[in-house]
């Protein structure tokens, strides 16, 4: 299977333990884009982005150089760049997380970038520091190079999606933390504190969103899926019929869904995402009263 010519099976069940370990891995690469980035609302500056054959840090600037780094999905590579020329490969293999560090780090020395990574990964119920991860340690390139292609399928509609909104967006960006494909509008309305949020949730939902992404399966859920939710969430929301067939409310997570099994069994899975985005949208702008008519094309 090469490129992105159609919607691959992904199945969560079979590729959980890929899944976790490449969860991990992306993870210390952000935190190194964490690390030397500085901070911009909504911690836009920490995600990575989808590539011609990956996810990439893009551009970030080191003394008087510039460093980038990308997982390719299709030689099965991670490769770390510097403008000055001078590059490290690593080869993407089944190998436990700390192994992964560990020979990352030195990578990083290699080419001269001192840079301090938190080795506590983020958003999971139960870390394990980097360097002491034996656990996960596996990866099957069929399904990272199956992950690529959904990723890059999803990132080409919200684009297309994006192109109507005149409000504040952000762009269309992975976050490792949680390990989904997101993109956010706004109303430009500050949003009510959240109860109990820590440092993260305070800056990303500082203003009202509705946001809308990609999410393979991680976290307990078991199964990839599109999704689209308002923070805060406006009251009726849960009532609101979204189209198409197959797409609807989660009480459990607080979200409208449309399951990618069911996504991409359809003659146009593209056409039927961007019919999700385009009501789930609709209906929380309406239930919120966003001003639609100041935020959108007409």
């Amino acid at each position: 299977m090469s490129g992105v010519a159609q919607w691959p099976e992904l199945a969560w069940s079979d590729w959980a333990d890929t899944a976790d370990t490449l969860h991990m891995w992306t993870q210390i690469v952000g935190k190194t884009r964490l690390a030397l980035t500085p901070l911009q609302n909504h911690w836009w500056n920490v995600p990575l982005y989808v590539t011609a054959r990956g996810l990439g840090t893009s551009a970030m600037d080191y003394e008087d150089d510039v460093l980038d780094i990308e997982f390719d999905f299709v030689a099965h590579e991670l490769h770390l760049r510097m403008s000055s020329g001078a590059n490290q490969t690593m080869k993407l293999r089944p190998r436990s997380v700390a192994d992964f560090y560990a020979e990352y780090l030195g990578c990083l020395k290699e080419l001269g970038v001192a840079v301090k990574i938190d080795p506590m990964p983020c958003e999971l119920a139960k870390p394990i520091r980097f360097d002491l991860d034996t656990e996960h340690a596996s990866y099957d390139p069929d399904y990272a190079h199956r992950f690529w292609q959904v990723l890059a399928h999803a990132e080409k509609v919200f684009r297309a999606w994006g192109t109507a909104f005149l409000g504040k967006v952000s762009p269309v960006h992975f976050f490792w933390g949680s390990f989904d494909l997101a993109v956010t509008r706004f109303s430009g309305r500050p949003a009510p504190p959240r109860p109990g949020a820590d440092s993260i949730q305070r800056e990303a939902y500082s203003h009202e969103v509705i946001s809308a992404g990609f999410w393979p399966g991680n976290g307990g859920y078991g199964t990839a899926a599109f999704y689209c939710y308002a923070a805060p969430v406006p009251d009726g929301l849960a009532d609101a019929k979204i189209r198409p067939d197959g797409a609807g409310w989660d009480k459990a997570l607080g979200e409208f869904v449309f399951k990618y099994n069911v996504v991409r069994a359809l003659a146009s899975p593209e056409k039927a995402v961007m019919d999700f985005l385009e009501s789930s949208y609709s209906a929380a702008a309406d239930v919120a009263r966003w001003d639609r008519a100041a935020l959108e094309r007409r």
